[in-house]
């Protein structure tokens, strides 16, 4: 007797979501390399904070983002070999915005052109 595949179809979601969990990265060579005035010990502390609050929004949020977006920025936030949480939520937040933000007014987007609307 053949199984149901909408079992499987449900548990292969389940392995992809969970397969993909926000990186570890290792944030202490991009804040070593901040050094804000406020003296290396403060710097690196403030840094480590900033990255660590950054990571814990990224825990809450990974999900609503785009799999394409996240995996795109984390490669962008890891260029360089200073890799950031920071970094890594901007992109996302940018990435999510442009694509909910409108179109411009005032034209259409069509093939990489603007377009005049007639009134």
């Amino acid at each position: 007797m053949p199984l149901p595949l909408a079992p499987l179809f449900i548990a292969s979601q389940l392995l992809i979501t969970v397969a993909d969990p926000v990186p570890q990265l290792n944030v202490r060579t991009s804040c070593s390399a901040a050094n804000r005035g406020g003296g290396p010990t403060q710097d690196m502390d403030n840094c480590l904070q900033e990255e660590q609050q950054a990571r814990a929004q990224l825990v809450k949020e990974w999900g609503q983002y785009a799999a394409a977006d996240r995996s795109g920025c984390v490669q962008l936030s890891t260029m360089g070999g200073s890799p950031s949480y920071v970094e890594l939520l901007t992109c996302l937040e940018m990435a999510k915005a442009a694509k909910e933000s409108p179109p411009p007014s005032g034209g259409v987007a069509v093939g990489g052109k603007r377009s005049r609307r007639t009134p």
